[in-house]
């Protein structure tokens, strides 16, 4: 499943955000990559223990707890504190499938869903496009800037380099209540026409309730946490 989520930052978050990053001191973003990635990737990064890093991860999760759609996609257990990168003229990123675990202090993640919130307009940067790979083919992904998208960790992916401008974005993983992305698809979809059902009927109609029951059952069903 790939997810759209739309200003999960304002621009004006985006400009404040932007502010903050561009006094931080960048290093080589092979830093957070495994041995395998680590060969393919050319990037910068904030180092993931710098304050600043650490209070606009600390914003980006809060607007997350807030987003309807973030919480219906993911269906999150945890969520990774938000790591922010760049990639300038001629950095990119091959392809690559993410680490199954990851850690933030003592605290162990597995890598269930993946994120990238895009920082840069479009309009900003040529190339840099975020290429998701899955039974379908490739899908190649450039965000508004505050804009973020939602796919599973699973999926072979890679970040054409950057021919022109510089593409900044937050990048982080969700450990879901819900392993199995198939079953994960199906509460979304799910969730999504109680919603638009919701919306026609009102939510206090007979079969909203029983949708609603449906679904919160499938929850508990297919939850491991």
């Amino acid at each position: 499943m790939l997810a759209h989520i739309e200003q999960v930052l304002t621009k004006a978050e985006v400009a404040e955000f932007r502010a903050v990053l561009e006094a931080q001191d960048w290093v080589d973003g092979r830093v957070t990559a495994g041995s395998q990635s680590a060969l393919a990737k050319r990037n910068l990064q904030v180092p993931e223990d710098a304050p600043a890093a650490r209070a606009l991860g600390e914003r980006v999760l809060g607007a997350l707890g807030r987003n309807e759609t973030f919480i219906s996609a993911a269906l999150p257990l945890r969520v990774f504190p938000p790591l922010f990168n760049r990639y300038d003229e001629g950095m990119g990123f091959g392809p690559h499938i993410d680490n199954s675990v990851r850690f933030a202090g003592p605290v162990r993640f597995r890598t269930d869903v993946s994120c990238t919130l895009f920082l840069t307009e479009p309009e900003d940067y040529d190339g840099g496009e975020l290429v998701i790979e899955d039974t379908f083919g490739e899908h190649a992904v450039k965000l508004e800037a505050g804009d973020m998208i939602l796919y599973p960790a699973t999926s072979r992916h890679r970040v054409e380099p950057v021919t022109r401008g510089s593409r900044w974005a937050a990048f982080f993983w969700a450990q879901s209540m819900v392993k199995n992305e198939p079953d994960r698809q199906t509460l979304y979809d799910l969730d999504q026409a109680i919603r638009a059902l919701s919306a026609q009927v009102g939510q206090g109609d007979a079969s909203v309730i029983t949708l609603s029951g449906v679904y919160h059952n499938l929850v508990r069903r297919f939850g491991d946490a």
